[in-house]
């Protein structure tokens, strides 16, 4: 699959640009423009290359450690289960762990 990393740094530069920074707290579920990356490291979707992440620790107004969510049913030790109470089956993608600005 061919990945458009064009399109994508043109998005980050805009993200970039941005003054205003968004509140957030810990436990929160985020959609989180994670980009166009390389080889396995989890990718955003759509046009604003973004997908839901699990905000696990806050560590100043600029920045948290965030966990990316899949409604994939992946089996592994890198994958637990998450409940939002909406009935819809989701998991945790343990192993993409990754420090997310807030802009």
């Amino acid at each position: 699959m061919k990945k458009d990393f064009q399109k994508w740094h043109t998005l980050k530069q805009n993200i970039h640009n941005e003054k205003e920074r968004r509140f957030y707290h810990e436990r929160e579920i985020w959609w989180c423009s994670l980009g166009e990356n390389v080889g396995f490291e989890q990718d955003g979707k759509g046009f604003d290359f973004a997908r839901p992440v699990l905000i696990i620790k806050g560590f100043n107004k600029e920045v948290f450690l965030s966990v990316p969510l899949t409604t994939k049913n992946k089996k592994g030790k890198y994958y637990a289960d998450i409940n939002l109470g909406d009935k819809v089956a989701r998991k945790i993608i343990l192993s993409q762990i990754r420090l997310v600005d807030s802009k």
